[in-house]
């Protein structure tokens, strides 16, 4: 289920409730910003992961998305950090 941030916000309990059959997606701006899970899909979750390492998890993370970090590097190199030219009024 795809709701919008204020539907979640007005209707928390319901989305709770929804959570315990199927995640809750909750979108901000068009796009998901967080997912609403039961306790059960949560602990599954966490139970798949608790067999790896930090240093797996990192392993595993920098191959799949190789390309994505490959590009976000160059683009910091290129532009540097977005908030360079920040300054305080």
């Amino acid at each position: 289920m795809r709701v919008s941030a204020t539907q979640a916000k007005n209707r928390f309990g319901a989305m709770c409730t929804r959570a315990n059959t199927e995640p809750v997606f909750v979108e901000k701006d068009g796009r998901i910003a967080t997912v609403i899970l039961s306790a059960d899909q949560f602990d599954a979750l966490s139970l798949s992961s608790q067999g790896k390492s930090v240093k797996q998890q990192k392993k595993v993370f920098d191959q799949t998305h190789k390309v994505w970090l490959e590009e976000q590097n160059a683009r910091f190199e290129k532009h540097g950090l977005w908030c360079d030219d920040v300054q305080v009024w």
